[in-house]
């Protein structure tokens, strides 16, 4: 039995609290488990120039995580003066899964900025991430249509993030920590609410996985996305 007796295809308890900061326009704090991210969405009224003039919006992310999110202390990115490959690589996709789920002429020539930092970790940041940013990008666009800046709707689907591994021939949902440092496989999971996948990310660690295998990691993701979802 895994910690906090959970089952190998049950997620750990998720939370969240809206407008968890005052001043961006959507604002959240995700929690699954221990792990915690605060996720910002502030809206710009510009665009990158390489946009400029053809109508459309752009998303971007920004991802950091504070020196004791962890047990032992990381040393601040801006100390060493350029990002991690691991940063770049996350806010990257948070970047390319929210621009998945929005229309961006609908968006018009604006920029939503999503800043995810995590506050504390325990596994599953890039997972939390995602869901928290789709949910403060939601609030943004709400509060555009609420001022009228916006005509209609520009989101065209829900999007949330689950992590799947394997540990000693065992399938897990959503790992922690000390799962994750030792699975033999690790795959991040992002989908809409149509069922569309929008990203895959699977790794072996010294180890590969089947076919069947692979199936099995889709279907098991398929509890936390029906419960995510309706957050």
């Amino acid at each position: 039995m895994r910690n906090n007796n959970r089952k190998n295809d049950e997620m750990r308890e998720v939370k969240v609290t809206k407008n968890y900061i005052i001043h961006p326009e959507g604002s959240v704090l995700i929690e699954f488990g221990n792990t915690k991210v605060i996720c910002n969405a502030t809206v710009e009224e510009k665009i990158p120039r390489w946009l400029r003039g053809t109508g459309s919006g752009w998303i971007t992310a920004e991802y950091s995580m504070l020196p004791r999110a962890t047990n032992t202390r990381v040393q601040r990115e801006s100390t060493k003066g350029k990002l991690s490959g691991r940063t770049m690589e996350i806010q990257r996709l948070i970047g390319r899964a929210l621009r998945a789920t929005i229309d961006l002429e609908k968006l018009g020539e604006r920029t939503i900025m999503i800043d995810c930092d995590v506050i504390q970790a325990d596994g599953g940041t890039r997972t939390a991430s995602i869901t928290g940013a789709y949910l403060a990008l939601e609030l943004a666009i709400e509060k555009l249509i609420d001022e009228r800046k916006l005509k209609e709707m520009p989101i065209k689907a829900k999007v949330a993030a689950i992590s799947v591994g394997k540990v000693r021939n065992e399938l897990l949902l959503d790992l922690e920590y000390e799962e994750d440092s030792r699975a033999d496989v690790d795959m991040n999971i992002v989908m809409n609410d149509k069922g569309e996948f929008i990203e895959l990310q699977g790794t072996g660690e010294e180890a590969t996985f089947t076919q069947t295998e692979l199936l099995k990691f889709i279907e098991l993701s398929k509890n936390a996305f029906d419960k995510l979802f309706k957050l």
